[in-house]
């Protein structure tokens, strides 16, 4: 299954990117508003260098099954950036995408970052100074939080044959290192 496969061979990522955001002191509660900014900040980039190329790579058949609509994320990183007094900024780092299979790649980072995120937001809600915080997209999927990640991991798994499961690798690994660069 890809969705093993990805998760197996993005780990060292993965660890990395919750590093670099400082992850450990979201459950010790340490974690404080500069480290928050700067989570939503490198996702906003993130987002804003990616989210229209990628969806305009899938084929409209991928684009229906996975309810593109419903998980475009760019608004509601943009109203937290509104919240926190960040400055919206350009994209200057486009990524390039190959093909579908990079981009359902790419995709498999961002939705695996809603996920983590709502667990973030569970987390911060309870955390002294974060109690009027508005977690517009680490929150966007609200209670269908799981059944958005489970219905994108059964699309992975049904639709990515093991021929392509480099290349929807490629494409997470290209979003992960954006991810990270965007200090």
């Amino acid at each position: 299954m890809v969705s093993e496969y990805l998760k197996q061979h993005t780990a060292n990522l993965h660890d990395a990117a919750e590093k670099l955001f400082n992850s450990d002191k979201i459950f010790n509660k340490t974690f404080n508003f500069d480290d928050y900014k700067k989570i939503i900040r490198n996702n906003y980039l993130m987002l804003l260098n990616s989210e229209n190329q990628i969806f305009e790579c899938l084929s409209v058949n991928f684009s229906k099954q996975l309810q593109l609509e419903q998980r475009k994320k760019i608004s509601f990183i943009e109203k937290d950036l509104l919240s926190l007094g960040l400055e919206a900024e350009q994209a200057l780092h486009k990524v390039e995408i190959s093909n579908q299979y990079e981009a359902l790649g790419m995709l498999y980072v961002i939705e695996g970052s809603t996920l983590g995120g709502n667990v973030i937001a569970k987390q911060l809600s309870k955390t002294e100074g974060f109690e009027d915080v508005t977690f517009n997209f680490f929150g966007c999927y609200l209670e269908n939080t799981g059944m958005m990640w489970k219905n994108f991991k059964e699309f992975l798994d049904s639709e990515v044959k093991q021929e392509n499961y480099n290349e929807v690798l490629t494409g997470a690994k290209k979003l992960y290192t954006l991810l990270l660069k965007m200090n």
